[in-house]
């Protein structure tokens, strides 16, 4: 009986258009309230954000990349230790001559030095065809001494990298230790130098020459470390 009366109807073509128009309506409200501006929260920094996703993908880094960061941290690691050698000696000296000053003629020991060579996984030495110290002594290929921009950077093993510069004796102050006796370096301080180290050959220098050579040796995943450090993307704020 009831199923007789509620049957429903075969819908006319008004009726479906008039359905159509109803779910057309109901959908764009419906989007209207989900894509409102004021309830929409856009990301900030997102030149940032894009930067340090890239930071962190995984890439590949050729042989000829870590040649360059081996460059690369060499560079800044004796630069380092040269700044710092620069400074103290001039603090030394004017404090109490040579005689003060030689303790600190060793800027690998440097507590900077060594922590900076700490984190590049690198074993920097100063060597000398002419050494003050007989365990510095090392022959160095005349080649590899040409000017103060000579690099010699190989690749020792598959895990060890070598780093190697000249030393030059560029700064007037070296020469009270380094430079010619009885003229820079005085009678009375060579004498100290020479009760320290017995065996000491150098003296006799003059600004511009060639003393020796830093040599670095430093672990593959140090240098690996150096290469993403130094290529990674920068973020600069936007100035508004």
């Amino acid at each position: 009986m009831f199923n007789s009366i509620f049957r429903p109807l075969p819908a006319s073509g008004a009726a479906k258009r008039a359905a159509t128009h109803f779910c057309l309506v109901a959908a764009a409200a419906l989007a209207a309230t989900a894509c409102r501006p004021d309830q929409v929260e856009h990301l900030k920094d997102t030149k940032r954000i894009g930067i340090e996703t890239a930071n962190w993908e995984v890439k590949r880094i050729m042989p000829k990349d870590l040649l360059k960061a081996t460059r690369w941290a060499g560079d800044s690691l004796t630069a380092t230790a040269d700044t710092l050698l620069r400074r103290t000696l001039a603090r030394e000296l004017a404090a109490g001559g040579v005689t003060q000053a030689a303790a600190f003629c060793r800027p690998e020991t440097y507590r900077i030095v060594d922590s900076l060579a700490g984190a590049m996984k690198a074993t920097p030495r100063r060597v000398s065809a002419r050494p003050r110290n007989p365990e510095h002594r090392a022959t160095l290929a005349a080649e590899q001494l040409r000017t103060d921009t000579t690099r010699t950077i190989t690749r020792e093993s598959q895990e060890v990298f070598f780093y190697q510069r000249p030393i030059v004796l560029n700064n007037a102050l070296c020469l009270r230790c380094h430079g010619e006796v009885g003229k820079d370096v005085a009678a009375a301080e060579y004498a100290f130098l020479k009760k320290q180290f017995p065996q000491d050959e150098v003296t006799g220098y003059r600004l511009g020459q060639q003393m020796g050579a830093w040599q670095v040796s430093l672990r593959r995943d140090g240098v690996a470390g150096f290469w993403t450090m130094k290529t990674r993307k920068k973020w600069k704020p936007h100035k508004f």
